[in-house]
């Protein structure tokens, strides 16, 4: 099964640098964010689902963006939320 979202996702400039972490750990004072993800939609960067606060899931439940992809150095698979697909 072919995924849509996946085939449409852009790639907008981040809106935060890797180097910083997740805004939304970093500004509650944690540092335990494990992955960076990046919304394909808007390009906020926040945690992925191993750390503990799950910023990027939360900004789709939030936002309904339906795909980001790893920020990680050297990375760039993607994951479409609304149709569970890996691209």
């Amino acid at each position: 099964m072919s995924c849509q979202h996946l085939k449409e996702s852009g790639e907008p400039e981040p809106q935060s640098a890797y180097a910083g972490g997740c805004p939304q750990c970093v500004a509650s004072g944690h540092e335990d964010w494990v992955h960076l993800r990046l919304c394909l939609s808007c390009g906020l960067v926040a945690c992925c689902d191993s750390s503990p606060r799950q910023h990027m899931s939360a900004h789709h439940a939030q936002t309904g963006h339906p795909v980001m992809r790893s920020f990680e150095p050297g990375e760039t698979w993607r994951w479409c939320y609304e149709d569970e697909q890996l691209g």
